[in-house]
């Protein structure tokens, strides 16, 4: 499996986290894993990786459903950042959505990569940076 520097979740469910987090280590998809709780939480981490020095995340997997900010209200913000702020993502929503909306909404976003049923498997998360690095 090719390799990628960094990978961000982003996703309210911590279990959601953690299971993810431990399918991109074992299978060495990534040299870091970044996880956030909240689109805020992402946001703050995407402006402030210049001046902090952060791992920039390469590939970004998005949870739709979350309290406060949701994933697209994310991608709104996100659109807003400035283009090195934005950086080379690739934004994968990442979710238990059945609504066929949700679909087509995220085929229409240019900054949304692709879109995915939750949980990350190792064969998503292959077949993801086989397509896009």
């Amino acid at each position: 499996m090719k390799k990628v520097n960094c990978i961000m979740l982003v996703d309210d469910n911590p279990d959601d986290n953690f299971f993810h987090e431990r399918i991109i280590k074992k299978s060495g998809a990534a040299e870091i894993v970044i996880t956030k709780e909240t689109g805020y939480d992402a946001l703050e981490y995407l402006k402030l990786q210049r001046y902090q020095k952060l791992a920039h995340p390469q590939l970004i997997f998005l949870d739709i459903n979350m309290p406060g900010m949701n994933g697209w209200e994310f991608i709104e913000e996100y659109n807003k950042l400035e283009k090195d702020q934005q950086g080379e993502h690739v934004i994968v929503m990442l979710t238990t959505s059945k609504n066929p909306d949700d679909k087509v909404f995220a085929n229409k976003n240019i900054n949304v990569t692709d879109f995915k049923s939750k949980p990350l498997t190792k064969e998503i998360l292959e077949e993801v940076i086989d397509r896009f690095f």
